[in-house]
């Protein structure tokens, strides 16, 4: 995607810490900066306000990291989240690392997919999450300058 796919972008500082002896950002952190965006993107859309004595408990059922090009020590990125799925139980979030460049053009970096599954705390099983949730996500993607269509997936 490009960054104008996204409504949502959070700026970070690599930090010594998050890089390993090659001088390149560690690929578990990858993972790190995907959780980060993830809690800064729900903050941004304002999830936990709309409904806030109803539990949001989500397990991440699957991660994928695809690699494009090195971080490094230092350097400003942008992380990038939006929705792109949405089960009965699940959604599904892209979240995009980018080098963060003064002219704000693409500098993709790696892409992270995430499927989340909502779940009872007590069982820890997959149950259907509120029809609210959506419009959340929805509402906010929507205000990308170019907002993508998000994929509902057939009922589970």
């Amino acid at each position: 995607m490009a960054k104008k796919d996204f409504a949502f972008r959070y700026p970070l500082r690599v930090r010594w810490a998050e890089t390993d002896a090659q001088g390149v950002v560690f690929n578990a952190r990858y993972l790190d900066y995907a959780d980060v965006a993830v809690t800064e993107y729900w903050r941004a859309c304002g999830l936990r306000l709309v409904n806030p004595d109803e539990p949001l408990e989500f397990h991440v059922k699957k991660a994928t990291v695809l690699w494009n090009a090195p971080i490094f020590p230092d350097e400003m990125i942008e992380v990038m989240c939006r929705t792109t799925k949405m089960g009965r139980t699940s959604i599904t979030k892209v979240v995009e690392i980018h080098g963060a460049t003064e002219d704000g053009s693409d500098d993709l970096r790696a892409e992270v997919e995430l499927v989340s599954v909502f779940v009872d705390l007590e069982s820890h099983r997959p149950m259907p999450f509120p029809e609210w949730i959506k419009d959340v996500f929805l509402n906010f993607d929507a205000k990308a300058e170019n907002a993508p269509l998000l994929e509902e997936v057939p009922a589970e």
